[in-house]
């Protein structure tokens, strides 16, 4: 079992620059490589903040120039802001790191912390974070009128959501009745240690995230406990079960360094 302590940077009016989030982080990783403190998680809120990783693309980027900071975490482009409850588990594990498996981790404790709140949540194949699954295809309202057999997402790769209006935005793909993510997963290992994590919409303005494309995926949404319960809910009220279900999954995890395959030897044939 290894310990897991939390810091609570800030909140509200407290919310925290990501610039400076992002120091801190990199400060408390120095630390946990050179065994002075445990693992670590920092939890926070930040200021409005569009970042970018390392996989995102020009055409996922605001259209109207707005500034995005670019990181060194996995991923695709997203938004932190008020009412997002943001946490950065800085973890060290075993060489060579099973990113995957860490991935899943995380992403079992937001589950866990969805349900305890009478949301059930998923996993979504190829996608990473937690995801409020919508209906069926044939059961979800028509957009615009139109068929769903011909949703320009699905026949067409260059189709943009930003410039067609609120009925493609991700914001609304709720009223579309389409899978849309509750929480976002995006990291960094350097020297088996972790970086950067989760983002978890607690009750956040949504439409921030209409003007990317929120981790490239242009055929599903955003949403959050707030909209998903429909009533008001607080960080406050989410901090503690976050992080009851981290600390439960993160210190009593089984920790094993990933599996190198290695091909056998091939056998020559006449």
């Amino acid at each position: 079992m290894t310990e897991l302590r939390f810091v609570r940077l800030g909140f509200g009016e407290e919310a925290v620059d990501y610039q400076e989030a992002w120091q801190k982080q990199r400060e408390v990783h120095a630390a946990r490589f050179e065994d002075t403190v445990p693992d670590t998680c920092l939890l926070l809120e930040h200021l409005p903040v569009y970042t970018a990783g390392r996989r995102t693309t020009d055409s996922e980027r605001p259209l109207d120039g707005t500034p995005v900071i670019d990181v060194d975490r996995g991923g695709k482009i997203t938004w932190h802001g008020p009412g997002q409850l943001v946490g950065y588990p800085i973890q060290k594990l075993p060489r060579p790191v099973d990113v995957v498996a860490h991935v899943r981790r995380l992403e079992d404790a937001l589950i866990r912390t969805a349900a305890e709140f009478g949301l059930e949540t998923s996993r979504v194949e190829g996608r990473s974070g937690v995801w409020v699954l919508g209906d069926p295809v044939e059961d979800r309202p028509s957009i615009g009128g139109l068929s769903l057999d011909f949703d320009p997402r699905l026949q067409d790769e260059e189709f943009d959501p930003r410039l067609n209006g609120p009925e493609y935005a991700p914001s609304n793909a709720g009223q579309r009745r389409e899978d849309r993510k509750l929480a976002a997963i995006g990291i960094r290992v350097a020297k088996g240690v972790t970086m950067h994590g989760f983002s978890l919409n607690v009750n956040p303005d949504n439409t921030w995230f209409d003007r990317i494309v929120p981790c490239g995926i242009r055929d599903a949404g955003v949403t959050s406990l707030a909209y998903e319960l429909g009533r008001d809910i607080a960080i406050a009220e989410v901090l503690p079960v976050v992080e009851k279900h981290l600390k439960d999954i993160l210190e009593n995890a089984q920790l094993a360094p990933r599996t190198i395959e290695r091909p056998s030897d091939a056998v020559a044939t006449a």
